[in-house]
């Protein structure tokens, strides 16, 4: 069985980051979402919200329940993966400014770990310029992002703010 990790924050998860695990649920016979718990982070969502909101925007889109499961992990992506017995791990690319970063880790994670390779998913087009750290950065200043989340993800992210202000 082909198994991908797609690692990630998601704080909050955006329509870019679904529309990468629904390309990668069609490769891969199950994917592991899996949300960092980086201590060295302060993320405005908790790892539970994060997780619970990934799984209602996944059952929302439709994604198949049966082949993407949504978990935490910490420590280095590698270990998750063999914790989770996947061979690759899923990245989405927005742009080149993207690219070497991501190269940099893909070339990490494979000294690493060999036997797990690394796969790239250009985001669509109409999602390139999104990203978590913005969505939230926009949201904060009152502006709208309801068409850069899923709304699950935005309804959190409202409560959350109106927790931070």
């Amino acid at each position: 069985m082909s198994v991908a990790v797609y690692p990630g924050s998601f704080d909050p998860i955006t329509n870019g980051h679904l529309d990468v695990i629904r390309r990668a649920s069609g490769v891969f016979e199950r994917i592991v979402v899996g949300v960092l718990a980086n201590p060295r982070k302060q993320p405005l969502l908790s790892v539970e919200e994060r997780i619970d909101i990934i799984r209602e925007a996944l059952a929302a889109d439709g994604a198949p329940a049966d082949g993407i499961e949504v978990s935490s992990f910490d420590g280095l992506t590698v270990d998750f993966c063999r914790a989770r017995g996947a061979g690759f791990i899923v990245r989405g690319l927005r742009a080149i400014s993207d690219f070497e970063t991501e190269m940099q880790l893909a070339h990490n994670n494979r000294k690493l770990a060999p036997e797990v390779d690394t796969v790239f998913f250009m985001t669509a087009l109409e999602h390139g310029y999104v990203s978590s750290s913005l969505v939230k950065e926009i949201a904060m200043f009152g502006g709208d992002v309801a068409e850069m989340i899923p709304p699950a993800a935005l309804a959190a992210l409202i409560r959350a703010l109106g927790r931070h202000s």
